[in-house]
């Protein structure tokens, strides 16, 4: 039976809301949890699901109008079911012969296709490559760059093409042997999650008939060319680098265990083929021996925005990646929902500044200040696990885990790479996992799952001499700590005016969750750990 979808109320001020974008047409398939439409609300655009399955048969909002809440957004039912009497008669039911029409329609208009439509029609050794789901929220990714064209010869572990998500920008490696038929998105097109990415098979094999009628490849580059690219391409598949900003060559398994284990493969020395981690490398693997070495790495160059040319009189426009597009997305959202405040305090870093230099001159040790916030954060957080919780509409979650996010500007925005259990980590290790993440979100290598479930964050803008700022949230954490730059200045100290170093920071909390007094506290603990770097031993 047919299920009437009304317009939701997603805020408690929301009377009425707008459909920025429909997701779904009249004749497409619909499950639980599948995104319906964008629902544009006083506050901010929201993704909406459906709750139920079926097929979705009235719109009863065209994109770009407004309709007020409760009213009827759309109805989803059995495949050509009678809805006149839920519409007035004023909307036509959706046969099945129209339905399949739609189908048809959809499949030569789209640049994607399921791999449902394609699966009868594959010849015999064809692999069809999905557009992959490389995070939780990720629902369409976009093809930054093709690394591979068609007709070129591919191996498993092979880089394939470079996929823009939600949150970053990932190398895409091929699972199987064969040649390159087919790319199912173009070089900077943008496909949902599960459509045709790519089809690998024999050469020679005819796949043009199969799945979406796209023109199989751009114009090819002569012999010559594409023989000197394919040589470039495996030349930088067998190097094995030590620096954490390029890629290594590693099996698809090798790859997974390393995950499971916490092991960095930018510090393991391949024994297969052409210097190839394989899965005894893994097992193998003593972490001793590489993490002083990378001790000592200085931190990568902080990142800015793509250098823009100025022409008198002449205004540019540059597209939006698909990150900036979910950072400005989210940005908003944490904004005009979680009701800010801020509070501020000076930090006296003298002591914290002697610490680090008798730490730094033991052999091999090179920490930062931010790397002592950090530690010093994550132990406050310990003794204030209010502000170490999130809101969740009709409850607040306390998280069991100390998880810090390190915010790290890269060209395309704003990324936060997390650091699990942080509490329980070392100055050493902080150091260290900070300069190799932040150098990985530089050069667009940082994984989904490195910037998932974070408790709370820290944004550093010392470095470039800024004294004090105030950072909005990154839910759903409730809290966030921005960090000035250290100062010298004059300061009174025992009834007497002295040189001293001052460092501000502003604590931005969700009054959902942490009230004023509540963050107070929790500075002043974080103020103690830092001007007495000896009570963190406590």
């Amino acid at each position: 039976m047919a299920e009437v979808i009304t317009m939701p109320r997603l805020s408690d001020t929301m009377t009425e809301g707008k459909v920025a974008k429909w997701h779904k047409k009249v004749g497409d398939k619909v499950k639980e949890g599948d995104i319906l439409a964008e629902i544009e609300t006083d506050k901010a655009v929201q993704d909406f699901e459906s709750e139920i399955e079926g097929t979705l048969l009235y719109v009863g909002v065209e994109e770009g109008n407004a309709a007020a809440v409760d009213s009827v957004l759309a109805i989803i039912g059995s495949e050509g079911e009678d809805i006149s009497g839920l519409t007035g008669g004023s909307a036509p039911s959706v046969t099945a012969s129209e339905e399949k029409k739609s189908e048809e329609e959809s499949k030569t208009e789209n640049s994607s296709t399921s791999v449902e439509q394609t699966t009868a029609e594959i010849p015999a050794g064809v692999e069809v490559i999905t557009m992959p789901r490389l995070s939780d929220t990720m629902t369409e990714g976009k093809v930054a760059k093709w690394h591979k064209n068609v007709g070129d010869t591919v191996k498993e572990g092979d880089l394939l093409a470079e996929i823009e998500t939600d949150k970053a920008v990932q190398d895409f490696e091929s699972e199987f042997n064969g040649v390159l038929l087919k790319q199912g998105v173009e070089e900077g097109g943008a496909a949902p999650v599960d459509s045709v990415l790519a089809m690998i098979g024999p050469e020679g094999t005819d796949v043009s008939n199969v799945g979406t009628s796209m023109p199989a490849a751009k114009s090819e580059k002569p012999a010559e060319q594409k023989s000197e690219t394919q040589k470039e391409d495996k030349k930088e598949d067998v190097a094995v680098n030590h620096s954490s900003s390029e890629r290594v060559a590693i099996s698809p398994l090798a790859k997974k265990m390393a995950e499971e284990k916490g092991v960095d493969i930018h510090a393991v020395q391949g024994s297969g083929e052409n210097g190839r981690i394989v899965k005894k490398d893994i097992e193998n693997y003593q972490p001793s021996a590489s993490k002083a070495s990378n001790s000592t790495q200085p931190s990568a160059p902080a990142a800015s925005q793509v250098a823009l040319s100025f022409v008198q009189g002449e205004d540019s426009e540059t597209p939006n990646s698909q990150v900036r597009n979910i950072i400005a997305k989210r940005l908003s959202e944490s904004k005009f929902t979680a009701p800010h405040y801020y509070l501020m305090v000076e930090i006296n870093m003298d002591k914290a500044i002697e610490a680090r230099k008798e730490i730094n001159s033991l052999p091999d040790t090179k920490i930062s200040f931010n790397d002592m916030i950090i530690k010093a954060t994550a132990v406050a957080l310990r003794k204030h696990p209010q502000v170490n919780s999130s809101w969740a509409g009709d409850k607040i979650i306390h998280r069991g885990n100390i998880n810090i996010g390190v915010a790290v500007a890269i060209p395309d925005g704003l990324v936060v790479p997390v650091l699990k259990n942080t509490d329980q980590m070392t100055y050493t290790q902080i150091s260290e996992s900070v300069k190799d993440m932040a150098g990985r979100a530089k050069s667009k290598g940082l994984k989904a799952n490195e910037m998932e479930g974070s408790t709370f964050s820290i944004s550093n803008l010392g470095m470039f001499g800024i004294e004090t700022f105030t950072s909005i949230i990154n839910q759903p954490n409730a809290a966030i700590l921005s960090v000035g730059a250290i100062i010298e200045k004059p300061v009174v100290k025992n009834g007497q005016i002295v040189v001293g170093n001052t460092m501000k920071l502003s604590l931005a909390c969700d009054h959902r969750v942490v009230d004023g007094a509540t963050g107070a506290q929790f500075l002043q603990t974080l103020r103690t750990y830092l001007e007495n770097p000896l009570t963190l031993l406590l």
